[in-house]
């Protein structure tokens, strides 16, 4: 007998094991981005423990990525069924509502809307600490028109709540509200807060993304160049070419950051290579430096011939008078 209980206390054991080795692997897929793989692999564990709420929240999360939102929500409501004084899983639940209302006709998404509002307000009353219900809810209050329900007064509500939580998010969801809302001034104040209190490249993105929208080439650039003392990423060197380019504004500087862009460059810096040469061949076209205008566009195309809007501005250079 004894022998027995040891067999199936090693195949219990060796289950387990196999089990939590599953769902390692479907998490790690998803944060690699390989949401089908591990939408597999989660729907075959799920066969044999459908009661796993890990796996089941993992399933749910795989399917949502994939933009698969009728079967997500599925997921989330059950989840909230079964422990309902979890607040991720509501939070979820209504996320996945929400996405899925962007995705209908606006009469079927207005008669989504009181589902989603039930569930984002349930997750931030169990967990007063729930930042990304938060964040949800101020969005949710800013885009629906008055008449359904929308509130900036709401919205403020929860950007001061994560004011208290997180300033950094507090202050970014001011400028987010400020910016619905159309005022400027008061967008610039709360990202510069942001900054202030957080400095991350985030809060310096959100700043000079305003200025960008705001045609404000010179204090997008300053900004930028302010994030790159801060952070020192490659990145930050294309995005200051990039304004140099677009406002036509410090061609010299613009000119160095995208040779350092270009002289640094790996995959992980995210804009390809063939988009720094496109912005030299922009600042030299607005220098009236054709030759070197058209070096630089011939090497974006070269890189990518598909490339549009390099081949828009070869029209434009080849258009130019000679030097």
């Amino acid at each position: 007998m004894r022998k027995i209980a040891l067999l199936i206390y090693f195949l219990l054991a060796s289950g387990l094991c196999f089990g939590q080795a599953a769902l390692q692997r479907a998490q790690k897929l998803i944060e690699q981005k390989n949401y089908a793989q591990s939408e597999i692999i989660l729907a075959e564990y799920l066969k044999t423990d459908p009661n796993n709420l890990q796996a089941q929240e993992l399933y749910g999360d795989a399917l949502g990525y994939q933009e698969k939102w009728d079967e997500s929500i599925v997921v989330y409501e059950k989840l909230a069924l079964k422990r309902p004084q979890n607040a991720e899983y509501h939070y979820k639940y209504g996320g996945a509502m929400g996405m899925k209302a962007l995705s209908v006709n606006k009469f079927k998404a207005l008669g989504m809307l009181s589902d989603i509002k039930t569930a984002f307000i349930t997750a931030a009353e169990l967990d007063p600490k729930h930042i990304d219900v938060r964040w949800a809810l101020v969005e949710f209050y800013m885009q629906l028109p008055g008449i359904v329900g929308g509130s900036e007064r709401k919205a403020q509500q929860y950007a001061n709540e994560l004011l208290a939580l997180s300033p950094v998010d507090g202050w970014l969801s001011k400028g987010y509200i400020a910016e619905y809302k159309k005022d400027f001034q008061e967008a610039e104040k709360a990202y510069k807060k942001a900054i202030e209190v957080g400095g991350s490249e985030l809060t310096y993105n959100k700043l000079i993304d305003l200025y960008e929208a705001h045609g404000e080439g010179k204090k997008a650039l300053e900004t930028s160049q302010a994030c790159l003392l801060a952070h020192n990423n490659n990145r930050l060197h294309y995005q200051i070419g990039k304004i140099a380019a677009t406002y036509n504004i410090n061609p010299e500087l613009g000119i160095n950051c995208l040779v350092k862009y270009i002289e640094n460059y790996t995959v992980k810096d995210g804009v390809p290579k063939d988009w720094a040469y496109y912005r030299l061949a922009q600042i030299y076209r607005n220098l009236g430096d054709k030759d070197q205008a058209k070096q630089w566009i011939d090497k974006a195309l070269a890189s990518r011939a598909d490339f549009k809007e390099a081949r828009k501005e070869a029209l434009v250079i080849d258009q130019m008078a000679c030097c």
